[in-house]
């Protein structure tokens, strides 16, 4: 992990531990949704307006958002930041199996196309896979 993360994940669980500040500390992933919204509304602006100084301190601030939520699973031993990057780079590869596999997409609608498929794919199997019974297994808390 980079250093600069690396100092991000520690600045958000220091705010959100019992000396940091009392807002991060009261927040959840329920109260953080209006914010991810803005967040999100604030990079689509910057894009809109050109401006590489303004998407960067917007993406910037979108990356908070993640981080943010990371940090809330994390305290309730659910996932954390490397989890989310882990699961995001398993997805890119699958969907993309005409660069990381041996399959063919000659366009971007056949690129667009492909990521449909196995996006529905995947929901599919998921859907399955929640509706057979699954052995019994202590909860392990992350830390």
């Amino acid at each position: 992990m980079s250093r600069p993360l690396h100092r991000l994940l520690r600045i958000m669980a220091r705010l959100r531990s019992p000396k940091g500040c009392p807002w991060d500390r009261q927040q959840t992933h329920r109260s953080l949704i209006p914010c991810l919204r803005e967040e999100a509304k604030e990079v689509a602006a910057a894009i809109r307006g050109g401006d590489p100084h303004a998407l960067r301190e917007e993406l910037g601030d979108l990356l908070l958002q993640i981080v943010f939520h990371a940090q809330l699973a994390r305290e309730k031993g659910r996932f954390d930041f490397n989890d989310v990057v882990t699961t995001l780079t398993r997805k890119l590869v699958r969907r993309h199996p005409h660069v990381f596999g041996n399959t063919r997409a000659r366009s971007a609608k056949a690129v667009l196309r492909q990521w449909r498929d196995i996006k529905a794919r995947e929901k599919r199997d998921r859907r399955h896979a929640r509706n057979r019974p699954q052995p019994s297994r202590p909860r392990t808390r992350r830390r």
